[in-house]
């Protein structure tokens, strides 16, 4: 993983979840964070902001969506993949 590209999500989850970064780990989830689905989405479009990426994210029906939320590694990967597919 680009240690750039988790650093920033990290920070921009831990903002939202009024947590500091050292409190998150890759196999935390969403939910043991204390994210929410209006949390979640907004953190996505924080994450798409800060990456101009577009981000194929269902909030209604989170299981159908490519985009893996279950754990920060996987949101993680999920972003770095997006990234990488834009360059």
């Amino acid at each position: 993983m680009s240690k750039s590209v988790q650093d920033r999500v990290i920070a921009i989850v831990a903002e939202q979840a009024m947590l500091d970064p050292d409190e998150i780990t890759l196999g935390s989830t969403p939910a043991e964070l204390g994210i929410d689905s209006l949390g979640l989405v907004e953190s996505i479009f924080a994450i798409e902001e800060a990456f101009d990426i577009s981000i194929p994210f269902n909030a209604n029906e989170p299981a159908q969506s490519d985009f893996d939320i279950s754990s920060m590694g996987a949101i993680i990967a999920a972003v770095e993949k997006l990234v990488a597919g834009k360059a």
